[in-house]
């Protein structure tokens, strides 16, 4: 890989200490267990708020990325994305363990978790410029293999330096979960820390940059021919269509995991942070070792290896009794996550006409979030109509299950001629 090409994917050892630590094992555990008036209530309300985000995102992800098309100005967005990210996420610190934080944390996590989505739309846009077609796997897998370690080192820092240490080296209130709050803090800090090399690295392509109104009035009528020539590229429409089912059940998965974990298996906030770490490993090497081989089996044939694997864990998960099986079930599921992630990033990246990247990519993580309120919503509704949040988790397989039946349809796109899209590293 170039110097460039680790610039970028450094971002990804940056941005991914959000969802692991805030969206899936600390805070929305923290949530359910300390804040929220019991576990159940809780998984209900994180999945409120994650409905309102997602169509927060809907309305505003392809907008966005065309503007950033029109505009040329896709570093200075991300640059923004990361900075709102990053302050939403240290005022969770003031979200003392009592049910009248709820709205407070909920509000932060929310804000947060837009401004971070948005930031990938502008981020993964940016791939064409650090690899050429022939490698865009390579890179996106090994830059999401990155990112888990990443996702694992913050979380390692959290459990040894914050939450372990009794009494703690900081002083910090183990009464008001200080320890635990601190984790958000720290999040803060570190993807300002190690977002900045992507925003060196990478300026915006040489062009014109049309003021603000003139890039929005350009996006706009963009997204608009975009959309219109959609039905004319059944094979994209049907991915995007394939990603918006197998994306809700993935987010929806991260968002639960460690609230389920908590709930059904009783595990203290201890054991979370080290089941995050061991499953961030296998992630990992996941992500990096499928990068290495997609390029030559195909991106979609990767996401279909993965979906299927998913199903088959998932499916135990919802069975397992014990604390064992459930480890053991959760970590083989981990090995999957990653490449059904990095691979439909490359297969986005394949399919995007040059020149229309961030937009493609808006549509993209429009695909991931349009309907990204149906999968929070509907656990959340199975959940309080049943009181089980097994049968809540349930709905995760069923999602998986018709992307991967869509995606089945979708043929895998031929090669560009590298000089069509070549890496400007």
């Amino acid at each position: 890989m170039t110097r460039k090409a680790w610039a970028w994917a450094l971002y990804d050892w940056a941005n991914s200490a959000f969802p692991t630590v805030v969206s899936t094992f600390v805070i929305a555990a923290y949530f359910s267990q300390g804040i929220a008036a019991d576990p159940a209530a809780g998984q209900a309300q994180w999945g409120a708020m994650q409905t309102i985000a997602g169509l927060a995102l809907a309305l505003t992800c392809p907008l966005l990325g065309a503007i950033a098309d029109a505009g040329g100005r896709r570093r200075l967005m991300l640059f923004w994305c990361t900075i709102v990210t990053s302050v939403a996420t240290g005022l969770i610190w003031f979200g003392t363990p009592d049910p009248g934080s709820a709205i407070w944390v909920l509000v932060c996590v929310g804000v947060a978790t837009v401004a971070f989505e948005l930031g990938t739309v502008f981020y993964n846009a940016m791939l064409p410029q650090v690899a050429t077609p022939d490698r865009l796997g390579r890179v996106s897998g090994i830059a999401w293999g990155l990112g888990y370690a990443g996702g694992l080192a913050c979380l390692a820092i959290t459990l040894v330096i914050f939450v372990q240490p009794n009494p703690s080296w900081f002083g910090l209130d183990r009464g008001q979960a200080e320890h635990v709050r601190a984790a958000a803090i720290l999040v803060a800090v570190w993807m300002l820390a190690f977002g900045w090399p992507v925003l060196i690295a990478l300026p915006d392509p040489p062009g014109e940059r049309p003021g603000w109104r003139l890039a929005a009035t350009r996006g706009l009528a963009e997204i608009i021919d975009v959309v219109k020539r959609l039905p004319s590229n059944p094979p994209l429409l049907r991915f995007l269509v394939a990603r918006l089912f197998y994306t809700d059940g993935l987010n929806t998965l991260f968002a639960f995991g460690a609230i389920y974990a908590a709930g059904v298996f009783g595990m203290s906030m201890e054991q979370i942070l080290l089941f995050g770490i061991a499953l961030n490993v296998t992630a990992g090497l996941g992500a990096a070792g499928f990068g290495l081989v997609e390029d030559r089996i195909g991106s979609r044939v990767t996401i279909l290896i993965a979906l299927v694997a998913l199903i088959i864990c998932g499916t135990g998960l919802l069975i397992a009794t014990t604390q064992a099986a459930f480890w053991v079930l959760a970590l083989c599921l981990g090995v999957f996550i990653g490449p059904a992630q990095a691979a439909s990033r490359a297969l986005m990246a394949h399919m995007a006409p040059p020149g229309e990247a961030a937009v493609h990519f808006g549509l993209f993580a429009l695909s991931g979030r349009v309907t990204g309120f149906l999968g929070p919503a509907a656990l959340a509704a199975v959940t309080a109509a049943t009181g089980s949040q097994r049968a809540g988790m349930a709905t995760v397989v069923v999602f998986l299950a018709v992307g991967a039946a869509i995606l089945w349809t979708v043929a895998q796109p031929s090669r560009v001629p590298a000089d069509s899209a070549r890496a400007r590293a």
